[in-house]
């Protein structure tokens, strides 16, 4: 059986259409600032990998081409909860 998440426009979908690109927040540099080698060294390859409930952003690419915020647990691959990201942020949920 394939794992599903439900994104909130398009319904339930298998996870196969989405792209993971990391934990909300991440450690990522803000664009256009300037960092030394360290640094991005850091960014890059350095994160953190906790285990249990987290939150990610992911892509919807096969979908509607939207951010989703996605809770779920990397132990288990239970998914509890799904957010539009761009609606979480209008609303001040800067986490």
């Amino acid at each position: 059986m394939a794992s599903l998440i439900h994104c909130p426009h398009c319904g339930m979908r298998p996870k196969e259409e989405f792209t993971i690109r990391g934990a909300v927040p991440d450690n990522r540099p803000v664009w256009g600032t300037p960092i030394d080698d360290p640094q991005w060294f850091d960014s890059v390859y350095m994160r953190a990998n906790p285990r249990g409930r987290l939150r990610e952003h992911w892509y919807h690419g096969a979908g509607c081409g939207r951010w989703l915020i996605v809770e779920r647990d990397n132990l288990s691959h239970a998914v509890h909860d799904v957010a539009d990201a761009q609606t979480r942020a209008l609303a001040g949920d800067r986490t």
